[in-house]
Protein backbone atom coordinates (compact mmCIF):
# COMPACT_ATOMS: atom_id res chain seq x y z
CA UNK A 1 0.00 0.00 0.00
CA UNK A 2 1.62 3.10 -0.92
CA UNK A 3 1.85 5.67 1.94
CA UNK A 4 -0.26 9.32 2.24
CA UNK A 5 1.21 12.41 1.82
CA UNK A 6 1.81 14.98 4.43
CA UNK A 7 0.96 18.67 4.12
CA UNK A 8 2.33 21.17 6.77
CA UNK A 9 0.83 24.64 7.74
CA UNK A 10 0.46 26.79 10.58
CA UNK A 11 -3.66 27.27 11.27
CA UNK A 12 -2.23 30.39 14.01
CA UNK A 13 1.00 32.34 14.35
CA UNK A 14 2.98 35.00 16.40
CA UNK A 15 2.36 37.91 14.37
CA UNK A 16 2.95 41.75 14.56
CA UNK A 17 -0.87 41.80 15.62
CA UNK A 18 -0.49 39.29 17.97
CA UNK A 19 -1.12 35.65 17.88
CA UNK A 20 -3.30 35.77 15.06
CA UNK A 21 -5.61 32.22 14.31
CA UNK A 22 -7.54 30.97 11.03
CA UNK A 23 -8.62 28.40 12.90
CA UNK A 24 -11.84 28.49 11.44
CA UNK A 25 -9.92 27.56 7.87
CA UNK A 26 -8.68 24.05 9.40
CA UNK A 27 -11.85 22.14 7.96
CA UNK A 28 -15.29 22.99 7.24
CA UNK A 29 -18.09 22.99 10.19
CA UNK A 30 -20.04 20.52 8.27
CA UNK A 31 -16.98 18.27 8.21
CA UNK A 32 -17.41 14.29 8.92
CA UNK A 33 -16.26 14.23 12.30
CA UNK A 34 -14.21 16.94 14.51
CA UNK A 35 -12.66 15.79 17.94
CA UNK A 36 -11.20 18.47 19.98
CA UNK A 37 -8.74 17.45 22.25
CA UNK A 38 -8.65 19.26 25.86
CA UNK A 39 -6.62 19.39 28.69
CA UNK A 40 -3.28 20.97 29.97
CA UNK A 41 0.15 21.69 29.21
CA UNK A 42 2.05 18.17 28.71
CA UNK A 43 -0.96 16.03 28.86
CA UNK A 44 -0.31 14.35 25.36
CA UNK A 45 -2.11 16.27 23.07
CA UNK A 46 0.14 17.10 20.36
CA UNK A 47 1.30 13.15 20.87
CA UNK A 48 -2.26 12.26 20.95
CA UNK A 49 -3.03 13.43 17.07
CA UNK A 50 0.59 12.61 15.61
CA UNK A 51 0.66 9.15 16.26
CA UNK A 52 -3.55 8.91 14.72
CA UNK A 53 -1.95 10.62 11.82
CA UNK A 54 1.00 8.55 11.61
CA UNK A 55 -0.82 5.18 11.52
CA UNK A 56 -3.23 6.89 9.06
CA UNK A 57 -0.43 7.34 6.76
CA UNK A 58 0.15 4.22 6.43
CA UNK A 59 -2.92 3.00 5.34
CA UNK A 60 -2.53 5.65 2.76
CA UNK A 61 -4.54 8.49 3.98
CA UNK A 62 -3.44 12.18 2.86
CA UNK A 63 -2.90 13.73 6.05
CA UNK A 64 -2.27 17.91 6.63
CA UNK A 65 -0.27 18.70 9.82
CA UNK A 66 -1.53 22.05 11.33
CA UNK A 67 1.71 23.30 12.80
CA UNK A 68 2.42 25.14 16.39
CA UNK A 69 3.83 28.30 15.77
CA UNK A 70 5.23 29.02 18.76
CA UNK A 71 6.91 24.92 19.42
CA UNK A 72 8.49 23.62 17.46
CA UNK A 73 7.81 19.80 16.37
CA UNK A 74 4.19 20.08 18.30
CA UNK A 75 0.74 19.96 16.53
CA UNK A 76 -2.25 22.01 17.00
CA UNK A 77 -4.12 19.38 14.90
CA UNK A 78 -4.04 17.25 12.43
CA UNK A 79 -6.27 16.71 9.26
CA UNK A 80 -7.67 13.65 6.70
CA UNK A 81 -8.85 15.91 3.49
CA UNK A 82 -10.21 12.51 2.08
CA UNK A 83 -13.11 11.33 4.80
CA UNK A 84 -13.13 14.97 6.27
CA UNK A 85 -12.19 14.45 9.71
CA UNK A 86 -9.95 16.27 12.05
CA UNK A 87 -8.67 16.69 15.22
CA UNK A 88 -7.98 20.23 17.02
CA UNK A 89 -6.04 21.10 20.16
CA UNK A 90 -8.88 22.84 21.57
CA UNK A 91 -6.81 24.62 24.65
CA UNK A 92 -5.30 28.71 24.88
CA UNK A 93 -4.52 30.71 22.37
CA UNK A 94 -6.73 29.10 19.97
CA UNK A 95 -9.31 27.64 21.96
CA UNK A 96 -12.15 25.95 19.93
CA UNK A 97 -15.37 24.65 21.76
CA UNK A 98 -17.65 22.59 19.76
CA UNK A 99 -20.22 24.24 17.20
CA UNK A 100 -22.26 21.15 16.16
CA UNK A 101 -21.93 18.88 19.35
CA UNK A 102 -23.10 15.72 18.71
CA UNK A 103 -23.87 15.68 14.86
CA UNK A 104 -19.80 17.02 13.94
CA UNK A 105 -17.79 17.97 17.09
CA UNK A 106 -17.06 15.93 20.36
CA UNK A 107 -14.62 16.75 22.88
CA UNK A 108 -11.72 14.04 24.30
CA UNK A 109 -10.69 15.90 27.83
CA UNK A 110 -7.18 13.86 28.51
CA UNK A 111 -7.95 15.72 31.69
CA UNK A 112 -9.58 12.24 32.58
CA UNK A 113 -6.33 10.59 32.89
CA UNK A 114 -4.13 13.20 35.49
CA UNK A 115 -4.19 13.01 39.20
CA UNK A 116 -5.79 16.15 40.25
CA UNK A 117 -4.45 16.06 43.95
CA UNK A 118 -0.63 15.87 42.38
CA UNK A 119 -1.79 19.05 39.95
CA UNK A 120 -3.08 20.65 42.86
CA UNK A 121 0.55 20.13 45.32
CA UNK A 122 1.85 22.78 42.22
CA UNK A 123 -0.44 24.85 42.14
CA UNK A 124 1.55 28.21 43.04
CA UNK A 125 3.99 27.32 40.47
CA UNK A 126 1.70 26.38 37.36
CA UNK A 127 -0.19 29.66 37.95
CA UNK A 128 3.38 32.21 37.80
CA UNK A 129 4.49 30.03 34.95
CA UNK A 130 1.22 30.19 33.07
CA UNK A 131 1.73 34.41 33.89
CA UNK A 132 5.41 34.43 32.86
CA UNK A 133 4.72 33.14 29.96
CA UNK A 134 1.74 35.52 28.89
CA UNK A 135 4.61 38.07 29.82
CA UNK A 136 7.19 36.60 27.37
CA UNK A 137 4.58 36.34 24.61
CA UNK A 138 3.50 39.89 25.40
CA UNK A 139 6.99 41.47 25.01
CA UNK A 140 7.75 38.92 21.73
CA UNK A 141 4.25 41.07 20.35
CA UNK A 142 5.96 43.94 21.19
CA UNK A 143 9.20 43.81 19.05
CA UNK A 144 7.15 42.30 16.57
CA UNK A 145 4.99 45.19 15.90
CA UNK A 146 8.27 47.35 15.87
CA UNK A 147 9.16 44.90 13.14
CA UNK A 148 6.63 45.86 10.92
CA UNK A 149 6.77 49.04 11.88
CA UNK A 150 10.38 49.06 10.42
CA UNK A 151 9.66 47.36 7.08
CA UNK A 152 7.49 49.67 6.40
CA UNK A 153 9.67 52.58 6.18
CA UNK A 154 12.02 49.57 3.92
CA UNK A 155 8.69 49.25 1.69
CA UNK A 156 8.26 52.68 1.32
CA UNK A 157 11.47 53.72 0.09
CA UNK A 158 10.17 52.26 -3.75
CA UNK A 159 7.06 54.33 -3.46
CA UNK A 160 9.08 57.65 -1.99
CA UNK A 161 11.35 57.76 -4.56
CA UNK A 162 8.70 57.06 -7.43
CA UNK A 163 10.96 54.49 -8.57
CA UNK A 164 8.10 51.54 -9.26
CA UNK A 165 6.74 51.48 -12.68
CA UNK A 166 3.15 50.56 -10.98
CA UNK A 167 1.97 50.20 -14.66
CA UNK A 168 4.65 47.80 -15.82
CA UNK A 169 3.20 45.46 -12.46
CA UNK A 170 -0.15 45.98 -13.76
CA UNK A 171 0.73 44.14 -16.88
CA UNK A 172 2.47 41.28 -15.73
CA UNK A 173 -0.99 40.77 -13.56
CA UNK A 174 -2.85 40.76 -16.77
CA UNK A 175 -0.60 38.77 -18.66
CA UNK A 176 -0.65 35.79 -16.13
CA UNK A 177 -4.35 35.94 -15.79
CA UNK A 178 -4.88 35.22 -19.29
CA UNK A 179 -2.43 32.72 -19.05
CA UNK A 180 -3.43 30.68 -15.93
CA UNK A 181 -7.49 31.02 -16.34
CA UNK A 182 -7.30 31.17 -20.56
CA UNK A 183 -9.91 28.23 -21.54
CA UNK A 184 -10.46 27.39 -18.16
CA UNK A 185 -14.08 25.83 -16.83
CA UNK A 186 -15.32 27.62 -13.97
CA UNK A 187 -14.93 24.85 -11.21
CA UNK A 188 -18.04 26.42 -9.28
CA UNK A 189 -20.27 29.42 -9.04
CA UNK A 190 -19.74 30.01 -5.44
CA UNK A 191 -15.81 29.83 -4.68
CA UNK A 192 -13.90 29.38 -1.21
CA UNK A 193 -11.09 31.01 -0.03
CA UNK A 194 -9.11 29.24 2.84
CA UNK A 195 -6.87 31.13 4.57
CA UNK A 196 -3.88 29.92 6.13
CA UNK A 197 -0.04 30.70 6.76
CA UNK A 198 2.75 28.46 5.50
CA UNK A 199 5.40 30.50 7.33
CA UNK A 200 5.48 31.29 10.93
CA UNK A 201 8.24 33.15 13.37
CA UNK A 202 9.05 30.18 15.87
CA UNK A 203 11.39 29.95 18.95
CA UNK A 204 13.70 28.80 16.68
CA UNK A 205 13.28 31.43 14.09
CA UNK A 206 11.16 32.30 10.83
CA UNK A 207 10.01 28.48 9.87
CA UNK A 208 8.17 27.79 6.69
CA UNK A 209 6.61 24.41 5.13
CA UNK A 210 6.02 25.78 1.58
CA UNK A 211 7.38 22.94 -0.14
CA UNK A 212 5.12 20.43 1.75
CA UNK A 213 2.29 22.31 -0.68
CA UNK A 214 3.77 23.33 -3.96
CA UNK A 215 6.42 20.35 -4.73
CA UNK A 216 4.06 18.07 -6.54
CA UNK A 217 1.89 20.83 -8.00
CA UNK A 218 2.15 20.55 -11.92
CA UNK A 219 3.04 24.52 -12.55
CA UNK A 220 4.22 27.37 -10.34
CA UNK A 221 4.52 30.55 -10.54
CA UNK A 222 7.53 32.70 -8.55
CA UNK A 223 7.81 36.06 -8.47
CA UNK A 224 11.29 37.68 -6.31
CA UNK A 225 12.01 41.03 -5.54
CA UNK A 226 12.62 43.12 -3.25
CA UNK A 227 10.30 44.33 -0.01
CA UNK A 228 8.02 47.29 -1.38
CA UNK A 229 7.95 46.15 -5.01
CA UNK A 230 4.67 44.42 -5.45
CA UNK A 231 4.76 40.87 -4.78
CA UNK A 232 2.08 40.88 -2.45
CA UNK A 233 0.15 42.71 -4.62
CA UNK A 234 0.80 40.86 -7.51
CA UNK A 235 -0.31 37.67 -5.22
CA UNK A 236 -3.72 38.97 -4.01
CA UNK A 237 -4.93 40.29 -7.57
CA UNK A 238 -4.13 36.37 -8.63
CA UNK A 239 -6.85 35.65 -5.85
CA UNK A 240 -9.26 37.98 -6.44
CA UNK A 241 -8.95 36.92 -10.32
CA UNK A 242 -9.26 33.05 -9.51
CA UNK A 243 -12.03 34.02 -7.35
CA UNK A 244 -14.14 35.70 -9.72
CA UNK A 245 -13.72 32.78 -12.41
CA UNK A 246 -14.99 30.03 -10.21
CA UNK A 247 -11.84 28.68 -8.90
CA UNK A 248 -11.57 27.57 -4.93
CA UNK A 249 -8.36 29.16 -3.63
CA UNK A 250 -5.56 28.58 -0.54
CA UNK A 251 -4.16 31.75 0.62
CA UNK A 252 -1.16 31.77 2.67
CA UNK A 253 -0.50 34.47 5.02
CA UNK A 254 2.61 36.65 5.55
CA UNK A 255 3.77 35.58 9.13
CA UNK A 256 4.55 38.97 10.06
CA UNK A 257 1.90 41.08 8.48
CA UNK A 258 -1.12 38.75 8.26
CA UNK A 259 -3.45 40.59 6.28
CA UNK A 260 -0.95 40.33 3.32
CA UNK A 261 -1.26 37.61 1.40
CA UNK A 262 2.30 35.93 0.03
CA UNK A 263 1.38 32.45 -1.70
CA UNK A 264 -1.49 31.29 -3.63
CA UNK A 265 -2.92 27.82 -4.35
CA UNK A 266 -5.45 27.33 -7.31
CA UNK A 267 -6.42 23.22 -6.55
CA UNK A 268 -8.30 22.68 -9.53
CA UNK A 269 -5.70 23.93 -11.75
CA UNK A 270 -2.59 22.21 -10.13
CA UNK A 271 -1.08 25.79 -9.96
CA UNK A 272 0.82 27.95 -7.49
CA UNK A 273 1.99 31.35 -7.29
CA UNK A 274 4.98 31.68 -4.53
CA UNK A 275 6.16 35.13 -3.41
CA UNK A 276 9.79 33.75 -3.07
CA UNK A 277 11.51 36.04 -0.41
CA UNK A 278 13.11 35.89 3.27
CA UNK A 279 12.47 33.40 4.82
CA UNK A 280 10.61 31.78 2.18
CA UNK A 281 12.87 31.75 -1.14
CA UNK A 282 12.09 28.57 -3.40
CA UNK A 283 13.73 27.11 -5.65
CA UNK A 284 12.45 27.21 -9.14
CA UNK A 285 12.42 24.09 -10.97
CA UNK A 286 12.55 22.85 -14.74
CA UNK A 287 8.19 23.99 -15.95
CA UNK A 288 8.51 27.03 -13.58
CA UNK A 289 7.77 30.71 -14.44
CA UNK A 290 9.97 32.79 -12.63
CA UNK A 291 9.21 37.14 -12.49
CA UNK A 292 11.50 39.65 -10.69
CA UNK A 293 9.70 42.47 -9.64
CA UNK A 294 12.57 44.46 -9.47
CA UNK A 295 12.68 44.99 -13.22
CA UNK A 296 9.78 47.51 -13.02
CA UNK A 297 11.96 49.62 -10.88
CA UNK A 298 13.78 52.71 -12.45
CA UNK A 299 17.29 52.65 -11.47
CA UNK A 300 16.38 56.31 -9.35
CA UNK A 301 19.44 56.11 -6.63
CA UNK A 302 18.66 58.67 -3.51
CA UNK A 303 20.94 58.73 -1.28
CA UNK A 304 19.36 59.71 1.74
CA UNK A 305 16.66 57.85 1.05
CA UNK A 306 18.59 54.65 0.56
CA UNK A 307 20.70 55.15 3.79
CA UNK A 308 17.20 55.18 5.61
CA UNK A 309 16.17 52.19 3.94
CA UNK A 310 19.39 50.53 5.49
CA UNK A 311 18.94 51.74 8.43
CA UNK A 312 15.43 50.73 8.47
CA UNK A 313 16.04 47.00 7.73
CA UNK A 314 18.72 46.57 10.03
CA UNK A 315 16.51 47.97 13.01
CA UNK A 316 14.07 45.08 11.33
CA UNK A 317 15.73 42.32 11.96
CA UNK A 318 17.33 42.90 15.34
CA UNK A 319 13.76 43.59 16.19
CA UNK A 320 12.64 40.06 14.81
CA UNK A 321 15.48 38.80 16.50
CA UNK A 322 14.28 39.55 20.05
CA UNK A 323 11.19 38.82 19.07
CA UNK A 324 12.42 34.84 18.46
CA UNK A 325 14.33 35.06 21.77
CA UNK A 326 11.14 36.35 23.75
CA UNK A 327 9.08 33.53 22.27
CA UNK A 328 11.87 31.35 22.72
CA UNK A 329 12.25 32.00 26.50
CA UNK A 330 8.09 31.77 26.70
CA UNK A 331 8.69 27.99 25.47
CA UNK A 332 11.13 27.50 27.83
CA UNK A 333 8.43 28.58 30.32
CA UNK A 334 6.11 26.54 28.50
CA UNK A 335 8.24 23.34 29.28
CA UNK A 336 9.01 24.20 32.71
CA UNK A 337 5.04 24.08 33.09
CA UNK A 338 4.30 20.64 31.36
CA UNK A 339 6.69 19.10 33.79
CA UNK A 340 4.34 20.08 36.46
CA UNK A 341 1.63 17.75 34.43
CA UNK A 342 3.32 14.75 33.17
CA UNK A 343 3.79 13.16 35.84
CA UNK A 344 0.87 12.34 37.27
CA UNK A 345 -0.54 11.71 33.38
CA UNK A 346 -2.12 7.89 32.95
CA UNK A 347 -0.48 7.80 29.52
CA UNK A 348 -1.86 3.87 29.68
CA UNK A 349 -5.42 5.24 29.52
CA UNK A 350 -4.54 7.78 27.16
CA UNK A 351 -2.39 5.23 24.47
CA UNK A 352 -5.84 2.88 24.96
CA UNK A 353 -8.18 5.87 24.16
CA UNK A 354 -6.02 7.06 21.56
CA UNK A 355 -6.58 3.48 19.35
CA UNK A 356 -10.16 3.78 20.20
CA UNK A 357 -10.47 7.16 18.39
CA UNK A 358 -8.30 5.34 15.78
CA UNK A 359 -10.45 2.60 15.19
CA UNK A 360 -13.60 5.42 14.99
CA UNK A 361 -11.35 7.01 12.27
CA UNK A 362 -11.23 4.46 10.53
CA UNK A 363 -14.80 3.35 10.52
CA UNK A 364 -15.43 7.11 9.25
CA UNK A 365 -13.35 6.31 6.21
CA UNK A 366 -14.99 2.81 6.01
CA UNK A 367 -18.12 4.13 5.78
CA UNK A 368 -17.21 7.25 3.31
CA UNK A 369 -15.38 4.94 1.02
CA UNK A 370 -16.46 4.91 -2.61
CA UNK A 371 -16.14 0.88 -2.41
CA UNK A 372 -18.56 1.06 0.58
CA UNK A 373 -22.03 -0.56 -0.30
Amino acid sequence: MKKGRIRKVFPGGNTSRGFYSFYDHIIEQDAARIFIIKGGPGVGKSTFMRKIAEAMLEKGFDCEYHCCGSDNGSLDGVVFPAIRVALLDGTAPHIVDPRNPGAVDEIIHLGDHWNEAGLKSHKKEILETNKEVGRLFRRAYGYLASAKIFLDQVESYYRDTQALNAGALDKLCLDLVHEIFEGKTRQTENPRARHLFATAITPAGPESHLNTLVDHLSKRYIVSGDDGTGKSTLVARLMDAAMMRGFNVEAYHCALTPENIDHLIIPALDVAVINSVEPHFYMPGENDAVFDTMQFVNPIVNEQYLAEKTVAREMYRRSMELAVEFIAKAKGEHDRMEAFYTPYMDYTAINTRREKTLQRILEIADFRSPASP
